[in-house]
Protein backbone atom coordinates (compact mmCIF):
# COMPACT_ATOMS: atom_id res chain seq x y z
CA UNK A 1 0.00 0.00 0.00
CA UNK A 2 1.69 3.18 -1.26
CA UNK A 3 0.43 6.73 -0.92
CA UNK A 4 2.12 9.89 -2.21
CA UNK A 5 1.04 13.41 -1.33
CA UNK A 6 2.70 16.79 -1.03
CA UNK A 7 2.92 19.29 1.77
CA UNK A 8 3.72 22.98 1.85
CA UNK A 9 6.61 24.10 -0.30
CA UNK A 10 8.68 21.31 -1.81
CA UNK A 11 7.96 18.44 0.60
CA UNK A 12 6.84 15.26 -1.13
CA UNK A 13 5.67 12.57 1.28
CA UNK A 14 5.72 8.86 0.43
CA UNK A 15 4.01 6.56 2.92
CA UNK A 16 3.84 2.79 2.78
CA UNK A 17 2.61 0.01 5.01
CA UNK A 18 4.94 -2.85 5.90
CA UNK A 19 2.54 -5.73 6.24
CA UNK A 20 2.61 -9.38 7.15
CA UNK A 21 5.53 -10.35 4.90
CA UNK A 22 8.85 -10.69 6.80
CA UNK A 23 10.81 -8.79 4.12
CA UNK A 24 10.01 -5.80 1.92
CA UNK A 25 11.77 -4.25 -1.05
CA UNK A 26 11.25 -0.64 -2.03
CA UNK A 27 12.70 1.51 -4.82
CA UNK A 28 11.90 4.97 -6.02
CA UNK A 29 13.28 6.63 -9.14
CA UNK A 30 13.07 10.40 -9.52
CA UNK A 31 13.39 11.54 -13.15
CA UNK A 32 14.56 15.17 -13.43
CA UNK A 33 14.53 17.23 -16.67
CA UNK A 34 17.96 17.40 -18.27
CA UNK A 35 17.75 21.18 -18.65
CA UNK A 36 18.14 21.59 -14.88
CA UNK A 37 21.74 20.41 -15.05
CA UNK A 38 21.45 18.39 -11.85
CA UNK A 39 24.53 16.26 -11.12
CA UNK A 40 26.88 15.09 -8.39
CA UNK A 41 28.91 18.28 -8.88
CA UNK A 42 25.86 20.36 -7.90
CA UNK A 43 24.70 18.18 -4.99
CA UNK A 44 26.62 15.07 -4.00
CA UNK A 45 24.81 11.79 -3.42
CA UNK A 46 25.64 11.76 0.29
CA UNK A 47 24.59 15.39 0.72
CA UNK A 48 21.23 14.80 -0.99
CA UNK A 49 20.59 11.65 1.06
CA UNK A 50 21.29 13.32 4.40
CA UNK A 51 19.66 16.66 3.57
CA UNK A 52 16.63 15.78 1.44
CA UNK A 53 15.55 12.31 2.65
CA UNK A 54 13.85 11.97 6.02
CA UNK A 55 12.47 8.59 7.09
CA UNK A 56 10.22 7.76 10.03
CA UNK A 57 8.48 4.55 11.09
CA UNK A 58 5.50 4.21 13.40
CA UNK A 59 3.23 1.41 14.53
CA UNK A 60 0.19 0.99 12.33
CA UNK A 61 -3.20 -0.70 12.49
CA UNK A 62 -5.96 -0.80 9.88
CA UNK A 63 -8.61 -0.62 12.59
CA UNK A 64 -8.46 3.14 13.04
CA UNK A 65 -12.09 3.56 14.08
CA UNK A 66 -11.71 1.13 17.01
CA UNK A 67 -8.24 1.80 18.46
CA UNK A 68 -6.69 -1.25 19.97
CA UNK A 69 -5.77 0.27 23.30
CA UNK A 70 -9.20 1.61 24.24
CA UNK A 71 -9.78 -1.29 26.62
CA UNK A 72 -6.43 -0.59 28.28
CA UNK A 73 -7.43 3.00 29.00
CA UNK A 74 -10.61 1.75 30.67
CA UNK A 75 -8.36 -0.21 33.07
CA UNK A 76 -6.05 2.74 33.73
CA UNK A 77 -5.93 2.03 37.49
CA UNK A 78 -4.15 -1.24 36.69
CA UNK A 79 -1.54 0.41 34.49
CA UNK A 80 1.70 2.12 35.39
CA UNK A 81 1.95 5.83 34.41
CA UNK A 82 4.32 4.93 31.56
CA UNK A 83 1.91 2.31 30.23
CA UNK A 84 -1.01 4.69 30.46
CA UNK A 85 0.84 7.45 28.60
CA UNK A 86 1.90 5.01 25.90
CA UNK A 87 -1.66 3.74 25.48
CA UNK A 88 -3.15 7.22 25.42
CA UNK A 89 -0.66 8.36 22.78
CA UNK A 90 -1.45 5.29 20.66
CA UNK A 91 -5.17 6.02 20.89
CA UNK A 92 -4.65 9.66 19.86
CA UNK A 93 -2.26 8.76 17.06
CA UNK A 94 -4.67 6.20 15.59
CA UNK A 95 -7.43 8.78 15.58
CA UNK A 96 -5.24 11.54 14.09
CA UNK A 97 -3.94 9.34 11.25
CA UNK A 98 -7.42 8.03 10.44
CA UNK A 99 -8.91 11.53 10.41
CA UNK A 100 -6.17 12.89 8.14
CA UNK A 101 -6.43 9.99 5.72
CA UNK A 102 -10.23 10.20 5.55
CA UNK A 103 -10.25 13.95 5.03
CA UNK A 104 -7.66 13.71 2.24
CA UNK A 105 -9.73 11.00 0.55
CA UNK A 106 -12.84 13.20 0.69
CA UNK A 107 -11.02 16.30 -0.55
CA UNK A 108 -9.66 14.28 -3.47
CA UNK A 109 -13.18 13.44 -4.69
CA UNK A 110 -14.88 15.66 -7.25
CA UNK A 111 -18.14 15.67 -5.29
CA UNK A 112 -19.01 14.85 -1.70
CA UNK A 113 -22.38 13.86 -0.31
CA UNK A 114 -23.92 14.91 2.97
CA UNK A 115 -24.17 11.27 4.08
CA UNK A 116 -20.37 10.85 3.80
CA UNK A 117 -19.77 14.01 5.81
CA UNK A 118 -22.38 13.07 8.42
CA UNK A 119 -20.72 9.68 8.85
CA UNK A 120 -17.35 11.38 9.39
CA UNK A 121 -18.66 13.85 11.98
CA UNK A 122 -20.53 11.14 13.91
CA UNK A 123 -17.46 8.92 13.96
CA UNK A 124 -15.22 11.75 15.20
CA UNK A 125 -17.63 12.70 17.96
CA UNK A 126 -17.99 9.06 19.03
CA UNK A 127 -14.24 8.49 19.32
CA UNK A 128 -13.70 11.76 21.21
CA UNK A 129 -16.54 10.95 23.63
CA UNK A 130 -15.00 7.58 24.44
CA UNK A 131 -11.65 9.23 25.05
CA UNK A 132 -13.09 11.89 27.35
CA UNK A 133 -15.02 9.37 29.41
CA UNK A 134 -11.67 7.89 30.46
CA UNK A 135 -10.19 11.09 31.88
CA UNK A 136 -7.93 10.11 34.81
CA UNK A 137 -8.40 11.58 38.25
CA UNK A 138 -4.67 11.50 39.08
CA UNK A 139 -3.05 14.89 38.62
CA UNK A 140 0.16 13.55 37.07
CA UNK A 141 -1.82 11.68 34.39
CA UNK A 142 -4.42 14.42 34.04
CA UNK A 143 -1.88 16.90 32.65
CA UNK A 144 -0.85 14.41 29.98
CA UNK A 145 -4.49 13.75 29.12
CA UNK A 146 -5.21 17.49 28.80
CA UNK A 147 -2.38 18.00 26.32
CA UNK A 148 -3.58 15.17 24.09
CA UNK A 149 -7.26 16.10 24.38
CA UNK A 150 -6.34 19.69 23.53
CA UNK A 151 -4.55 18.63 20.34
CA UNK A 152 -7.24 16.21 19.16
CA UNK A 153 -9.93 18.85 19.67
CA UNK A 154 -7.93 21.40 17.68
CA UNK A 155 -7.13 18.88 14.92
CA UNK A 156 -10.81 17.95 14.63
CA UNK A 157 -11.81 21.60 14.38
CA UNK A 158 -9.21 22.39 11.72
CA UNK A 159 -10.06 19.29 9.67
CA UNK A 160 -13.78 20.04 9.75
CA UNK A 161 -13.23 23.65 8.67
CA UNK A 162 -10.81 22.62 5.92
CA UNK A 163 -13.36 20.18 4.50
CA UNK A 164 -16.15 22.75 4.79
CA UNK A 165 -14.09 25.31 2.89
CA UNK A 166 -13.35 22.83 0.07
CA UNK A 167 -17.06 22.05 -0.56
CA UNK A 168 -18.46 25.56 -0.31
CA UNK A 169 -19.86 25.45 -3.86
CA UNK A 170 -21.36 21.92 -3.74
CA UNK A 171 -25.14 21.85 -3.39
CA UNK A 172 -25.40 18.12 -2.58
CA UNK A 173 -23.24 18.52 0.52
CA UNK A 174 -24.80 21.63 2.03
CA UNK A 175 -26.30 19.92 5.08
CA UNK A 176 -23.11 17.92 5.58
CA UNK A 177 -21.14 21.15 5.42
CA UNK A 178 -23.24 22.63 8.21
CA UNK A 179 -22.58 19.51 10.29
CA UNK A 180 -18.83 20.03 9.82
CA UNK A 181 -19.07 23.65 10.93
CA UNK A 182 -21.16 22.70 13.96
CA UNK A 183 -18.59 20.13 15.10
CA UNK A 184 -15.82 22.70 14.64
CA UNK A 185 -17.71 25.22 16.78
CA UNK A 186 -18.39 22.61 19.47
CA UNK A 187 -14.71 21.68 19.70
CA UNK A 188 -13.67 25.33 19.87
CA UNK A 189 -16.17 25.94 22.67
CA UNK A 190 -15.04 22.76 24.44
CA UNK A 191 -11.44 24.01 24.64
CA UNK A 192 -12.59 27.41 25.90
CA UNK A 193 -14.76 25.88 28.62
CA UNK A 194 -11.90 23.72 29.86
CA UNK A 195 -9.40 26.61 29.55
CA UNK A 196 -6.92 24.52 27.62
CA UNK A 197 -5.28 27.58 26.02
CA UNK A 198 -4.74 31.16 27.13
CA UNK A 199 -6.60 34.03 25.48
CA UNK A 200 -3.32 35.37 24.15
CA UNK A 201 -2.52 32.07 22.46
CA UNK A 202 -6.01 31.73 20.97
CA UNK A 203 -5.78 35.25 19.54
CA UNK A 204 -2.64 34.32 17.53
CA UNK A 205 -3.05 31.59 14.85
CA UNK A 206 0.73 31.22 14.56
CA UNK A 207 1.16 30.63 18.31
CA UNK A 208 -1.67 28.10 18.35
CA UNK A 209 -0.27 26.28 15.34
CA UNK A 210 3.21 26.07 16.86
CA UNK A 211 1.82 24.86 20.18
CA UNK A 212 -0.22 22.15 18.47
CA UNK A 213 2.80 21.07 16.46
CA UNK A 214 4.64 20.45 19.73
CA UNK A 215 1.68 18.52 21.13
CA UNK A 216 1.66 16.37 17.99
CA UNK A 217 5.27 15.45 18.68
CA UNK A 218 4.24 14.50 22.23
CA UNK A 219 1.66 12.12 20.77
CA UNK A 220 3.96 10.60 18.17
CA UNK A 221 6.94 9.98 20.43
CA UNK A 222 5.76 6.66 22.01
CA UNK A 223 4.44 5.43 18.65
CA UNK A 224 7.49 6.27 16.58
CA UNK A 225 10.24 3.68 16.49
CA UNK A 226 13.66 4.78 17.61
CA UNK A 227 16.24 4.40 14.89
CA UNK A 228 19.97 4.02 14.68
CA UNK A 229 21.61 4.76 11.34
CA UNK A 230 25.06 3.45 10.50
CA UNK A 231 27.11 4.32 7.42
CA UNK A 232 28.57 1.14 5.98
CA UNK A 233 32.09 0.66 4.68
CA UNK A 234 34.02 3.07 6.90
CA UNK A 235 36.77 0.57 7.68
CA UNK A 236 36.88 -0.47 4.04
CA UNK A 237 37.23 3.16 3.05
CA UNK A 238 40.25 3.55 5.30
CA UNK A 239 41.74 0.37 3.86
CA UNK A 240 41.20 1.59 0.30
CA UNK A 241 42.83 4.91 1.19
CA UNK A 242 45.87 3.13 2.61
CA UNK A 243 46.05 0.74 -0.35
CA UNK A 244 45.88 3.54 -2.89
CA UNK A 245 48.58 5.52 -1.07
CA UNK A 246 50.80 2.44 -0.87
CA UNK A 247 50.40 1.53 -4.55
CA UNK A 248 51.17 5.06 -5.68
CA UNK A 249 54.16 5.26 -3.33
CA UNK A 250 55.59 2.01 -4.73
CA UNK A 251 55.34 3.35 -8.28
CA UNK A 252 56.89 6.72 -7.31
CA UNK A 253 59.74 5.03 -5.44
CA UNK A 254 60.55 2.85 -8.45
CA UNK A 255 60.53 5.88 -10.73
CA UNK A 256 62.82 7.73 -8.33
CA UNK A 257 65.36 4.91 -8.44
CA UNK A 258 65.20 4.92 -12.23
CA UNK A 259 65.61 8.69 -12.29
CA UNK A 260 68.64 8.44 -9.98
CA UNK A 261 70.19 5.87 -12.29
CA UNK A 262 69.59 7.95 -15.41
CA UNK A 263 70.32 11.45 -14.03
CA UNK A 264 73.13 10.64 -11.63
CA UNK A 265 73.74 12.45 -8.36
CA UNK A 266 71.66 15.21 -6.82
CA UNK A 267 71.28 17.88 -9.46
CA UNK A 268 68.72 20.56 -10.25
CA UNK A 269 67.29 18.40 -13.01
CA UNK A 270 66.91 15.46 -10.61
CA UNK A 271 65.16 17.67 -8.03
CA UNK A 272 62.73 18.92 -10.70
CA UNK A 273 61.96 15.37 -11.80
CA UNK A 274 61.32 14.26 -8.18
CA UNK A 275 59.06 17.29 -7.62
CA UNK A 276 57.10 16.37 -10.75
CA UNK A 277 56.73 12.79 -9.50
CA UNK A 278 55.34 13.93 -6.14
CA UNK A 279 52.89 16.26 -7.87
CA UNK A 280 51.69 13.39 -10.05
CA UNK A 281 51.41 11.23 -6.95
CA UNK A 282 48.97 13.65 -5.31
CA UNK A 283 46.83 13.73 -8.46
CA UNK A 284 46.74 10.03 -9.20
CA UNK A 285 46.41 8.96 -5.56
CA UNK A 286 42.95 10.53 -5.26
CA UNK A 287 41.84 9.22 -8.64
CA UNK A 288 43.03 5.71 -7.82
CA UNK A 289 41.38 5.81 -4.40
CA UNK A 290 38.04 6.95 -5.84
CA UNK A 291 38.18 4.31 -8.58
CA UNK A 292 38.95 1.50 -6.13
CA UNK A 293 36.22 2.70 -3.76
CA UNK A 294 33.56 2.81 -6.49
CA UNK A 295 34.56 -0.65 -7.69
CA UNK A 296 34.51 -2.10 -4.18
CA UNK A 297 31.14 -0.57 -3.16
CA UNK A 298 29.34 -1.05 -6.48
CA UNK A 299 25.92 -2.56 -5.85
CA UNK A 300 26.44 -2.79 -2.09
CA UNK A 301 24.29 -0.94 0.49
CA UNK A 302 25.58 2.35 1.84
CA UNK A 303 23.60 2.68 5.07
CA UNK A 304 21.92 0.43 7.62
CA UNK A 305 19.04 1.44 9.89
CA UNK A 306 17.94 -0.40 12.99
CA UNK A 307 14.54 0.27 14.61
CA UNK A 308 13.77 -0.15 18.31
CA UNK A 309 10.58 -0.13 20.33
CA UNK A 310 10.37 2.97 22.54
CA UNK A 311 8.95 1.09 25.51
CA UNK A 312 10.85 -2.20 25.62
CA UNK A 313 14.01 -1.18 23.77
CA UNK A 314 13.87 -4.35 21.64
CA UNK A 315 15.04 -4.18 18.04
CA UNK A 316 11.90 -4.70 15.93
CA UNK A 317 13.23 -4.11 12.41
CA UNK A 318 16.16 -3.20 10.21
CA UNK A 319 16.79 -2.02 6.69
CA UNK A 320 19.64 -1.66 4.21
CA UNK A 321 19.67 1.43 1.98
CA UNK A 322 21.18 2.48 -1.32
CA UNK A 323 21.16 5.91 -2.97
CA UNK A 324 22.87 6.93 -6.18
CA UNK A 325 22.55 8.94 -9.37
CA UNK A 326 21.73 6.48 -12.13
CA UNK A 327 21.76 6.66 -15.93
CA UNK A 328 18.61 6.00 -17.91
CA UNK A 329 20.31 3.30 -20.00
CA UNK A 330 21.20 1.25 -16.89
CA UNK A 331 17.68 1.17 -15.42
CA UNK A 332 15.68 -2.09 -15.36
CA UNK A 333 13.35 -2.59 -18.31
CA UNK A 334 10.26 -2.50 -16.07
CA UNK A 335 11.23 0.96 -14.76
CA UNK A 336 11.93 2.30 -18.25
CA UNK A 337 8.59 0.97 -19.41
CA UNK A 338 6.89 2.70 -16.48
CA UNK A 339 8.59 5.98 -17.37
CA UNK A 340 6.76 6.30 -20.64
CA UNK A 341 6.09 9.54 -22.49
CA UNK A 342 6.64 11.42 -25.71
CA UNK A 343 9.60 13.50 -24.56
CA UNK A 344 13.20 12.45 -24.81
CA UNK A 345 14.12 10.65 -21.64
CA UNK A 346 17.75 9.87 -22.23
CA UNK A 347 18.81 13.37 -21.14
CA UNK A 348 17.01 13.08 -17.82
CA UNK A 349 18.85 12.84 -14.53
CA UNK A 350 17.73 9.86 -12.44
CA UNK A 351 17.90 9.69 -8.64
CA UNK A 352 17.53 6.17 -7.30
CA UNK A 353 16.79 5.20 -3.70
CA UNK A 354 16.47 1.56 -2.65
CA UNK A 355 15.80 -0.15 0.67
CA UNK A 356 15.47 -3.74 1.77
CA UNK A 357 13.60 -4.10 5.05
CA UNK A 358 12.77 -6.84 7.52
CA UNK A 359 10.89 -6.71 10.81
CA UNK A 360 9.96 -8.91 13.76
CA UNK A 361 6.23 -8.52 14.60
CA UNK A 362 6.62 -10.75 17.67
CA UNK A 363 8.56 -7.93 19.34
CA UNK A 364 6.06 -5.21 18.39
CA UNK A 365 3.97 -3.38 20.94
CA UNK A 366 1.05 -5.59 21.94
CA UNK A 367 -1.79 -5.45 19.40
CA UNK A 368 0.30 -4.28 16.44
CA UNK A 369 1.60 -6.37 13.57
CA UNK A 370 2.42 -3.68 11.00
CA UNK A 371 4.47 -0.54 10.70
CA UNK A 372 3.98 2.58 8.63
CA UNK A 373 7.01 4.16 6.98
CA UNK A 374 6.90 7.79 5.88
CA UNK A 375 9.62 9.09 3.55
CA UNK A 376 9.70 12.87 3.24
CA UNK A 377 11.50 13.97 0.09
CA UNK A 378 12.57 17.63 0.09
CA UNK A 379 12.92 18.91 -3.49
CA UNK A 380 14.23 22.34 -2.52
CA UNK A 381 17.78 21.62 -3.72
CA UNK A 382 16.30 20.76 -7.13
CA UNK A 383 14.04 23.82 -7.18
CA UNK A 384 17.06 26.11 -6.81
CA UNK A 385 18.06 25.13 -10.35
CA UNK A 386 14.68 26.11 -11.83
CA UNK A 387 14.23 29.25 -13.90
CA UNK A 388 11.84 31.66 -12.12
CA UNK A 389 10.99 33.44 -15.37
CA UNK A 390 7.62 33.94 -17.01
CA UNK A 391 6.61 34.03 -20.65
CA UNK A 392 3.58 35.03 -22.69
CA UNK A 393 1.02 32.88 -24.48
CA UNK A 394 -1.43 34.28 -27.04
CA UNK A 395 -4.91 33.13 -28.02
CA UNK A 396 -7.72 34.38 -30.28
CA UNK A 397 -11.28 34.63 -28.97
CA UNK A 398 -14.10 36.36 -30.93
CA UNK A 399 -11.56 37.96 -33.22
CA UNK A 400 -9.62 39.53 -30.37
CA UNK A 401 -6.09 38.53 -29.43
CA UNK A 402 -5.66 37.72 -25.76
CA UNK A 403 -2.36 37.68 -23.93
CA UNK A 404 -1.64 35.46 -20.91
CA UNK A 405 1.34 35.59 -18.57
CA UNK A 406 2.44 32.03 -17.79
CA UNK A 407 5.01 30.99 -15.22
CA UNK A 408 7.63 28.44 -16.16
CA UNK A 409 6.96 25.01 -14.72
CA UNK A 410 8.86 21.74 -14.69
CA UNK A 411 7.59 18.18 -14.54
CA UNK A 412 9.34 15.55 -12.46
CA UNK A 413 8.37 11.88 -12.71
CA UNK A 414 8.38 9.65 -9.65
CA UNK A 415 8.36 5.89 -10.25
CA UNK A 416 7.99 3.59 -7.24
CA UNK A 417 8.49 -0.15 -7.19
CA UNK A 418 7.52 -2.25 -4.17
CA UNK A 419 7.77 -5.95 -3.56
CA UNK A 420 6.32 -7.97 -0.69
CA UNK A 421 7.12 -11.63 -1.04
CA UNK A 422 6.52 -12.43 -4.72
CA UNK A 423 4.10 -9.56 -5.38
CA UNK A 424 5.56 -6.60 -7.28
CA UNK A 425 3.79 -3.27 -7.87
CA UNK A 426 5.11 -0.37 -9.97
CA UNK A 427 3.41 3.03 -9.97
CA UNK A 428 4.19 6.46 -11.38
CA UNK A 429 3.35 10.01 -10.30
CA UNK A 430 3.77 13.25 -12.22
CA UNK A 431 5.03 16.08 -10.01
CA UNK A 432 4.67 19.60 -11.38
CA UNK A 433 6.85 22.31 -9.79
CA UNK A 434 7.81 25.92 -10.18
CA UNK A 435 10.59 27.74 -8.38
CA UNK A 436 8.44 28.36 -5.28
CA UNK A 437 6.43 25.18 -4.60
CA UNK A 438 4.95 21.90 -5.80
CA UNK A 439 2.03 22.94 -7.98
CA UNK A 440 0.38 19.60 -8.76
CA UNK A 441 0.69 15.88 -8.10
CA UNK A 442 -0.98 13.42 -10.47
CA UNK A 443 -1.08 9.65 -10.04
CA UNK A 444 -0.75 7.49 -13.15
CA UNK A 445 -2.20 4.01 -13.50
CA UNK A 446 -0.21 1.19 -11.95
CA UNK A 447 2.18 -0.55 -14.33
CA UNK A 448 1.88 -4.32 -14.61
CA UNK A 449 5.29 -6.02 -14.46
CA UNK A 450 6.18 -8.07 -17.49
Amino acid sequence: MINVDHREGFSLRISRILGDEPSHEFDFYLFLPGELGFSAEVVSESEFYHGALHIKRTYYSTRHELPLIHSRLARRTQLSPERYRSGLSLYAFQYAVALEQRSRALEGKETMTSSELDELTELCQSILRRLRRQKPAEERLGKYFINIDNYLSWLTEQTMLSLAASIEEQEDARSGRMALINVAKQENQYRREHQYNSERAMASPSRMSNKMRLLRRLIEYPVTLKEKRVELGRLEQKGVKALAAGMVMVVVSMLMFEARTLLGDLTLRFVLVVALMYAAREVFKDDLRNTLWRWLRRGRPKWRRQYFDNFSGDMVGRSLEWFDYARYQTLPEAIRRARKGNVTKRDEHVLHYKSRSSHTPKRFLSGYERTREVITLDLQSIARLMDPGRYQVFDVEDGAIQRFDVEKRYQVNLVIRTMEGEQMVIRRWKVTLNHTRIVDLEAVEAVKPA
